[in-house]
């Protein structure tokens, strides 16, 4: 903006004190092999909480769990990605209902933490506080946040939801933000947007997560009377919208994103519109959105590292990191429109803990480390081992263990702090 001097752009932060105290002791060298509480970055959820998650997904697909055809469809999911054939292996309902049931628990937990670790930057999306100078907060909105802070039992049905918008989101975001908005004890409204057909997983998981968990017929009375639904029906509105991001208009974007601010996550799904879109369709995309998106918007990124943290470019396919590329995107220089990077780090593990029961055995994944914004540009203070660095995210066909490396991550978030409607300039990729 004219007169307006610009803002000192702030890149990875370096880990400090400040750093988010649910993960802030989990360790990029820390030994790949090891497991149970000593090793977890998910302090602050306690074991009981995520195990509540994992029966959600279990009463779900408990059916899909049990068909004769499930090891055949998994096998089938994991060709077809090992192509990053991603058109087929999203292309079915039972193929999304076996991805459910066997990846997403996994990510949800790692989902939920990340939501927990950004929770302060997830507060002000929430009118706790004045937008301007001049606003003022309303009898509602004040005891909204009162409630947020969890001096009443239960949200008012008036207090203000926080928005999220999924794009290419599924299964895992959208256990996760439910698990959010219940520690919380606040609101929620989730629009999942993808071309798959997410709509039969979608009502599978919110009624389990609106449902009191079943319960044996010896039950005692007392357990009976506190077996409750995780979540109130009015605390966590979902809609699905099955639409190609890529193919959106700036107008189409408009209507999803409407005029206040909100989260948009981008979970293990830019890799994947780089591959099918390309690099000119993506970039469009991710420049489109920023046009549309309310001052005081948060973007939420979370993809893997190594092969597939890559995107070809041309007819040479070279190769460019997906960091990179987001970061040209979003972070060039605008008179009208600028991001600010707020946390961003490389892959850290996220360790499921042993006590913890899925029908079936669930891997440990790489979790981004969550760290506190500082002005200082520094690298981070430790680096990866080498089990780490190595680049095993490919998918294993014949490999009955399901090791499955490509849920690794990276993660990099930002704030929109735009201040016009004026689009950030980007280059031209196609």
């Amino acid at each position: 903006m004219k007169g307006k001097p610009t803002p000192k752009r702030r890149l990875a932060a370096k880990s400090s004190g400040q750093s988010s105290p649910s993960i802030k002791d989990a360790h990029a060298d820390a030994d790949p092999t090891a497991s149970g509480p000593a090793n977890q970055p998910s302090a602050g959820r306690d074991e009981k909480d995520q195990q509540r998650l994992l029966d959600i997904f279990s009463h779900a697909f408990g059916a899909v769990l049990a068909r004769d055809s499930f090891p055949t469809l998994l096998q089938e999911i994991k060709a077809a990605l090992f192509h990053r054939d991603f058109v087929t292996a999203f292309g079915r309902e039972d193929y999304l209902e076996a991805y459910a049931a066997r990846w997403s628990p996994t990510r949800a937990l790692c989902y939920a933490t990340v939501l927990t670790a950004i929770g302060s930057h997830l507060d002000e999306m929430l009118p706790c506080r004045p937008r301007t100078k001049q606003s003022a907060v309303t009898d509602t909105e004040r005891e909204a946040c009162v409630r947020r802070d969890g001096t009443e039992a239960a949200p008012s049905p008036d207090s203000p939801p926080l928005r999220m918008l999924s794009v290419g989101g599924g299964a895992a975001e959208h256990v996760a933000l439910a698990s959010y908005v219940q520690q919380t004890r606040s609101r929620a409204s989730l629009a999942l947007l993808d071309a798959a057909p997410w709509t039969s997983v979608a009502s599978l998981l919110q009624k389990q997560l609106t449902s009191p968990p079943p319960l044996s017929k010896y039950a005692s009375a007392a357990v009976k009377e506190s077996n409750k639904a995780l979540l109130r029906e009015d605390q966590l509105e979902l809609t699905f919208s099955q639409r190609d991001a890529l193919a959106l208009t700036k107008d189409d974007l408009v209507d999803v994103v409407g005029t206040e601010p909100l989260v948009v996550t981008l979970m293990f799904t830019l890799n994947e519109l780089y591959t099918d879109g390309g690099i000119g369709r993506t970039t469009s995309f991710l420049q489109s959105l920023a046009e549309v998106l309310a001052h005081g918007s948060l973007l939420l990124v979370v993809d893997s590292p190594g092969s597939y943290s890559e995107a070809a470019v041309g007819k040479a396919k070279k190769k460019y990191p997906m960091r990179w590329l987001l970061q040209h995107t979003l972070e060039r220089e605008s008179p009208a429109h600028r991001w600010e990077m707020l946390e961003s780090d490389d892959s850290l593990w996220f360790r499921l803990p042993e006590g913890l029961s899925y029908p079936m055995k669930l891997e440990n994944m790489r979790e981004p480390r969550i760290t506190t914004d500082d002005d200082d540009e520094d690298k981070n203070s430790s680096d990866d081992d080498e089990e780490e660095d190595k680049d095993d995210t490919e998918y294993d066909k014949d490999d009955d263990e399901d090791n499955d490396d490509d849920d690794d991550k990276d993660n990099d978030h930002y704030h929109n702090d735009s201040d016009s409607d004026e689009t950030m300039a980007i280059s031209d990729w196609s």
